[in-house]
C-alpha cells in the first residue's frame, strides 16, 4: 500500500511540474519577443516563427507521440519528452542565431507533445475513477499556474537576466523532473502492446495539420495560406479513409463513431478554446489601446481570470468525481458564454472593476468546464488508449486555439485593415471588440449543447 501510495504521490509531483512548465513556457516568451528579435536582429516575419513553430511541431506530434506511449509506455514517453524539452530549452537559451533558435523551437515542441501526451494519461493509470477528477484538477490548476506566472516571473526574468534566463529556468526545472521520474517514479503503464505503430498514418496526420493550421492562422496575410489549409484538410481526409482500412490506426475512429461522451467531450473542448482563447488578446488590445494602461498594469489586471482559475480547478475536478462531469463542464461553459455576453457591452467608458469582477466570473466558467471535460475523456476510454486520447484532446485545444485567432485577425483585418492596429481609434477598436465578443459568445452557447449531449459517465463506469 505505501508503494502504491508512493507511486500516485511522485506521478502526481511529476506531471504536475511538467504540466507547469510548458504554458510557462509559451506565455513567458511572448514578453520577451522584442529582446529576441533585438540581440538577433531578426524581422518580424521569422520573429512570428518563433513562437508558430513551436505550436506547430507541438500539435503535429502530439497525436503521435500518444500512440507511441500506449504501445512502448507512457513514462518512456514522458522521461523522453521531459529531457527532450529540457536539452532543446538549454540550447535555445546558448543559440547564436534565430534560424538556430528556431529549429531548437521545433524540437523543444517536439518534447513538449511528449509531455502533453502522456502526463494526463500517466494520472489516469495510477489513480483510481474515484480519485480521477480530484488530480485532474490539480494538473489543470498547474497549466493555468504556468500561465499566470509565465508574463509576472518571464518578464521578470527577461528584465534582470535578459531572455535566455527564461529558457535557463526550464531547462533547470526540467532537469529536477527527469531525476525524479528517473529515481522515484517506479512502474510502467502501457495499454497496446501488441499493436504496431502506424508510421504512415503518423506522416499523413502530421503533414496534414500543420498544413491546416498554418494555413488557417496564416490566411490574411498569405496569398498562398488557403490553398496550403485546403490541401491540410485533403490530407486529413486520406488520413480518415486509410485509418478505416489498417488493423492498428494511429487514430481509432471508434472512439468517435461508438463513443458519445468522447465524441461530444472533444467537440465540446474544440468549442470552448474557439470561444475563449483570443479573449486575453482582445483584452489587453482593450485595457491599452482603449482604456490607456500600460503593457505592465494590463498583464497584472488580465492575472485575475488564471489565478481564479488555478484556485477552482482542483475543486471542479473533484466535483466532477461526485456529480456527472457534463454537469458541472455545461455550467462552466454557461457561465462563461454570459462573460462574453457581458464583453459586448464594453465601452471606454466602462470601469475596469467591472472588466476584472467579468475577468473572475470567467474564470470560474474556464475552471468549472477544463478539468470535468477532461475527466469525462479519460473516464469514456479504455486503458488501452489512454495515451491517444489524452492526445486527441490536446490537439483540439491547439486546433481551437488556432481558429479563435483566426477569427480575430480577419475581423481585425474587416475592422481596422492594413495601417497598424495602435493607429486605430478607440471606436473603431471598440467596434472590433465588441463583434469579436458577440461572435465567440454565440460560439460558446452552441458549446453548452455540446457539452450536454455527452451522457453520464458514471453510470457506465459503474456497468
Amino acid at each position: 500500500m505505501k508503494e502504491k501510495d508512493a507511486v500516485k504521490r511522485y506521478a502526481l509531483i511529476c506531471a504536475t511540474t511538467a504540466g507547469f512548465l510548458t504554458p510557462f513556457m509559451g506565455s513567458a516568451i511572448n514578453l520577451a519577443i522584442p529582446s529576441i528579435g533585438e540581440d538577433f536582429q531578426a524581422s518580424a516575419y521569422l520573429l512570428g516563427w518563433v513562437v508558430t513553430s513551436y505550436l506547430l511541431a507541438s500539435a503535429a506530434f502530439l497525436v503521435p507521440a500518444g500512440r507511441l506511449a500506449d504501445l512502448i509506455g507512457r513514462k518512456k514517453v514522458f522521461i523522453t519528452g521531459i529531457a527532450v524539452f529540457s536539452v532543446f530549452s538549454f540550447l535555445s537559451g546558448c543559440a547564436t542565431s534565430i534560424e538556430i533558435f528556431i529549429i531548437y523551437r521545433i524540437l523543444q515542441g517536439i518534447g513538449s507533445s511528449m509531455i502533453f501526451g502522456t502526463g494526463t494519461a500517466i494520472l489516469t493509470s495510477v489513480f483510481s475513477p474515484q480519485e480521477r477528477g480530484k488530480v485532474l484538477g490539480i494538473n489543470v490548476a498547474a497549466v493555468y499556474i504556468g500561465l499566470s506566472l509565465g508574463p509576472v516571473l518571464g518578464g521578470f526574468l527577461n528584465h534582470r537576466l535578459g531572455w535566455q534566463s527564461i529558457f535557463f529556468f526550464n531547462f533547470v526545472v526540467g532537469l529536477c523532473v527527469f531525476f525524479l521520474v528517473l529515481l522515484r517514479l517506479k512502474g510502467e503503464w502501457m495499454g497496446a502492446d501488441q499493436e504496431r505503430f502506424d508510421v504512415l498514418g503518423s506522416l499523413l496526420y502530421s503533414s496534414g495539420l500543420i498544413s491546416f493550421m498554418y494555413g488557417l492562422s496564416s490566411f490574411t496575410s498569405n496569398y498562398w495560406a488557403k490553398y496550403l489549409m485546403v490541401s491540410g484538410i485533403l490530407i486529413l481526409v486520406i488520413l480518415i479513409v486509410y485509418e478505416t482500412k489498417i488493423k492498428h490506426p494511429l487514430l481509432d475512429l471508434n472512439l468517435f463513431r461508438r463513443n458519445i461522451t468522447f465524441r461530444y467531450s472533444n467537440l465540446a473542448a474544440f468549442i470552448n478554446y474557439c470561444a475563449t482563447f483570443a479573449v486575453s488578446f482582445l483584452l489587453s488590445i482593450y485595457l491599452q489601446l482603449v482604456k490607456g494602461y500600460d503593457s505592465q498594469t494590463a498583464g497584472f489586471i488580465l492575472l485575475a481570470q488564471p489565478l481564479v482559475m488555478a484556485l477552482l480547478s482542483p475543486f471542479a475536478g473533484a466535483l466532477s468525481d461526485r456529480i456527472e462531469p457534463w454537469k458541472v463542464a455545461s455550467l462552466g461553459m454557461s457561465i462563461t458564454s454570459l462573460a462574453l455576453l457581458f464583453l459586448y457591452f464594453v465601452s471606454q467608458d466602462t470601469p475596469i472593476w467591472l472588466v476584472m469582477i467579468n475577468l473572475i466570473v470567467m474564470g470560474s466558467g474556464f475552471a468549472l468546464f477544463s478539468s470535468p471535460n477532461t475527466n469525462a475523456v479519460m473516464g469514456s476510454v479504455d486503458k488501452r488508449v489512454y495515451g491517444v486520447a489524452s492526445s486527441i484532446l490536446g490537439t483540439m485545444r491547439l486546433v481551437g486555439q488556432a481558429v479563435s485567432m483566426a477569427i480575430v485577425t480577419l475581423l481585425i483585418s474587416l475592422y481596422v485593415g492594413s495601417i497598424e492596429i495602435q493607429q486605430a481609434s478607440a471606436d473603431i477598436l471598440v467596434r472590433l471588440l465588441t463583434v469579436s465578443f458577440a461572435i465567440f459568445a454565440g460560439v460558446c452557447f452552441v458549446g453548452i449543447f455540446a457539452s450536454m449531449a455527452r451522457g453520464n459517465l458514471h453510470t457506465a463506469e459503474e456497468r
